[in-house]
């Protein structure tokens, strides 16, 4: 087969309607072989005929999309010296745009022979491994653009590609867990009148399920083991082979954004699937281990390992970045994606011991005219020493809020000391943000995430259960700072689920009513159990997914969660875009907020200081908002009051004197989510209410 020398650049395989170009980055290599697969599965093994700048490159003309390939890499192995080249290993491109097939495990997969970690096995892994697709990069986005939904007006849903359709019986049962199921009309209209402005898509990108995950029945369900960081994962596509997985991808972004949804990626830049000095050798590391992975000072035989998963990538060298950046840019590019939650964040920012935010990374990111102009959220820890880092990102960044989540926890369990800590996260975590010059939209503000108990689950068990997993119930986090409300799990006892039920209407009102930007995960507001495990990363089963039918059980829930994302949307007053001072707003001269006692008088130093201090009351000024509108008009609305109970008896509340509003209508109230005993009713100025035990009463003044 003739091949042309071809381009270093663009790396990966680049069809231009004629042919394809092929590159690929290796500095150690002394031979790169391209190998290409016909549809019987022969194989076909060309040498790239070009070396620059460490770059191996050829062009074959008439291949075209839909053609699998694979690399072989000749080069010297020598672990000691960080060099793992193994010609015997299939390698998948590190750019491939789609990957066909999944691995079976299988001892040719690892270089060496099981039980003899020194020795070298060049058995060739053709036979269990997955093969690079070239795509074709033509697609009709008609009219498409960003939607570029600001910050402080985003409600973002957390949710799983497979694990949100799955189950749904109004989805075509041939599409149910795929892009084209997300795509659906139910699917998108569900969302819609939901509130919700973007979905956060666990990891997309083509991941790896662990060989000991396989052996025990189980599989990596939320997909934080990526192998390939261009590729949209083929197990989540209704297309068999050929790489259409990407066209469909495409065609599920387009629907969404049809629908007014934007679509955050969960990535996972701070590891690979390749594991640790054990691991198989799939890709990056039989091309230039040490280019692309962190190895240990020494003894480079070992890898460094802030992630807990066996390797981290080498954010320290050119070629690891430009892996990065090259496939931000094309996420977004080309597959018109808005935004991006980076896994493990922290790891990115060690360019040697220490996390540090003026990392080559982020000064990649700040400088990038596409990537910095996406919505970029952190997560802002990892388990390296000094890795969790909540606040301590770069002013265009933000970040999952770790403290507002252990903080609303804490407060609605009626936890000593708490309301202080709780007005911070509540009004948008100025101490974290605002030094940075970052505004309230800085902290994504959540109550659960993937990660931990479920909404349900969280007023439901002081424990996790996670015996499913087979590891003992040693995995998962054991502190969750839950409480089930009085009984462990499943019950009848009416009182305890009628108190769950206003727990869940509690987290979710404070969550959507806070400043900042609210995330709430899938099914949270569908009453979605994953009955007592806060792990399941491997469970690929009904204990993950969403249970559609069921959802009609929790009918007040989810219309509830409606109302206040129709709230926080229509009123600018909780969704600020600066954060709160103590100065005169407004014709009465009042504050932009107030804390009073559940008195109605203002709080005192010693009322903050108080242990035994739970309930309050939170005064919004919605006259005096400090910013104006697109045509530079001062924004007004309405004014409101918070009245928080959650102490574990019923409490006496005093509406404050008629400065703050003469009268009030309740608009919220956790304790009667359906207002039915409000109708019309109206309180007045210095009058007094009961508040049920564990219960949130929102007000909006009236005159």
């Amino acid at each position: 087969m003739r091949i042309w020398p071809g381009n270093p650049y663009p790396l990966g395989a680049t069809y231009d309607g004629g042919g394809t170009n092929f590159a690929l980055f290796s500095e150690v290599a002394e031979r790169v072989e391209l190998c290409l697969f016909g549809d019987d599965g022969t194989e076909t093994c060309i040498d790239l005929p070009e070396r620059e700048a460490f770059v191996w490159h050829g062009y074959l003309p008439r291949v075209v999309p839909g053609q699998r390939y694979g690399y072989r890499v000749h080069g010297p192995y020598d672990p000691s010296q960080g060099l793992r080249c193994n010609p015997g290993k299939l390698l998948l491109d590190p750019y491939a745009k789609a990957i066909d097939g999944d691995y079976e495990w299988d001892e040719a997969l690892f270089s060496y022979r099981f039980g003899h970690p020194d020795s070298y096995n060049d058995a060739d892994s053709e036979p269990y491994a997955p093969k690079s697709v070239v795509v074709n990069p033509f697609f009709d986005w008609g009219n498409d653009r960003p939607l570029k939904v600001p910050f402080h007006q985003t409600v973002i849903y957390e949710t799983h590609v497979k694990g949100m359709t799955i189950q749904h019986p109004d989805i075509p049962a041939d599409v149910r867990g795929t892009y084209s199921g997300l795509a659906h009309p139910v699917m998108t209209n569900y969302l819609k009148q939901l509130g919700v402005t973007a979905v956060e898509l666990m990891p997309v990108h083509q991941f790896v399920h662990d060989s000991g995950l396989i052996e025990k029945g189980l599989s990596n369900y939320w997909g934080y083991n990526t192998i390939g960081f261009f590729a949209p994962h083929n197990g989540y596509s209704s297309f068999a082979g050929g790489g259409g997985q990407v066209q469909e991808f495409k065609a599920m972004v387009k629907a969404l954004h049809q629908a007014g949804i934007e679509v955050i990626l969960d990535v996972v830049y701070n590891h690979t699937a390749e594991g640790n000095h054990l691991g198989p050798t799939l890709s990056f590391r039989g091309i230039d281990n040490p280019a692309y992975y962190r190895l240990v000072d020494g003894d480079k035989s070992f890898y460094y390992d802030t992630t807990g998963t066996g390797n981290s990538l080498n954010v320290r060298h050119h070629e690891s970045l430009r892996l990065i950046m090259d496939s931000l840019r094309y996420w977004v590019t080309e597959m018109h994606v808005d935004g991006f939650r980076f896994d493990l964040a922290s790891a990115l920012a060690r360019e040697f011991h220490e996390v540090d935010r003026l990392a080559a990374f982020f000064d990649l990111v700040n400088q990038d005219p596409v990537v910095s102009q996406v919505k970029l959220i952190a997560e802002p820890w990892d388990v390296g020493d000094g890795g969790y880092q909540v606040g301590g990102f770069p002013p265009n960044w933000t970040e999952w809020n770790g403290r507002y989540r252990d903080s609303v926890r804490d407060f609605w369990r009626g936890e000593p000391s708490s309301l202080g800590e709780f007005a911070s996260r509540f009004t948008g975590s100025s101490d974290l943000y605002e030094i940075d010059g970052r505004r309230p939209s800085a902290s994504i503000n959540f109550v659960t995430a993937h990660d931990g108990f479920t909404m349900h689950d969280l007023v439901s068990y002081n424990e996790k259960h996670n015996d499913a997993n087979g590891e003992g119930n040693r995995d998962g986090e054991s502190h969750n700072r839950s409480w089930n409300c009085g009984a462990e799990g499943p019950t009848d006892d009416r009182g305890i689920v009628t108190l769950r039920e206003r727990q869940k209407r509690n987290f979710l009102a404070t969550l959507l009513l806070s400043q900042g930007v609210p995330m709430i995960v899938h099914g949270d507001e569908l009453g979605r159990t994953q009955q007592g495990n806060n792990n399941v990363y491997a469970q690929d089963n009904e204990l993950s997914w969403i249970n559609w039918r069921d959802a009609r059980h929790h009918d007040v829930l989810t219309v509830f969660t409606r109302s206040l994302t129709r709230l926080r949307a229509e009123h600018p007053i909780f969704r600020r875009r600066r954060f709160f001072t103590g100065d005169p707003a407004g014709d009465a001269k009042l504050p932009g907020i107030a804390w009073l006692r559940r008195d109605g008088e203002p709080m005192t130093e010693p009322d903050w200081r108080d242990d035994a201090a739970h309930t309050i009351i939170v005064f919004l000024n919605g006259e005096g908002i400090p910013e104006t509108d697109a045509l530079g008009e001062q924004i007004l609305d309405d004014s409101f009051l918070l009245l928080f109970n959650p102490s574990h008896e019923q409490a006496e509340f005093v509406l404050p004197e008629p400065a703050y509003g003469q009268a009030w209508e309740a608009v919220v109230d956790t304790a009667d989510p359906l207002l039915a005993n409000w109708a019309d009713a109206s309180v007045k100025a210095q009058e007094s209410l009961t508040l049920d035990a564990h219960s949130l009463l929102v007000l909006r003044r009236r005159y």
